[in-house]
């Protein structure tokens, strides 16, 4: 497995598979015996740790980013229709509470 940089394109899920792939790498290391290049098979999982921690750190930060101003523009969005915000939220509780009592009924 190469060490990666992180992208705008890598996804959560690319995150995990690699973090999944390194975690079998070392169960295999401590399965096998102890031999002249545990220092560095330790060595480079660490190193593929770390770079992994600061993917993920990356993706976290992003993701926090857009969450932030998803929710600004929601914020604003709802300020400037408030009526035609009330009405969808509304209209969404009374599809939900059908969708509910339909598959509560059955």
């Amino acid at each position: 497995m190469k060490n990666r940089l992180a992208t705008d394109s890598q996804t959560p899920a690319d995150l995990l598979t690699d973090l999944r792939n390194l975690v079998v790498e070392a169960e295999k290391m401590f399965e096998s015996s102890v031999s002249d290049h545990t220092a560095e098979a330790v060595d480079g999982i660490r190193n593929r740790y770390e770079a992994a921690q600061h993917r993920f750190g990356e993706v976290y930060a992003n993701t926090k980013k857009n969450v932030t101003a998803g929710a600004k523009r929601t914020d604003d969005a709802i300020r400037e229709n408030p009526y035609q915000s009330i009405a969808i939220a509304a209209g969404v509780g009374l599809l939900v509470g059908v969708l509910l009592g339909r598959r509560g009924a059955k």
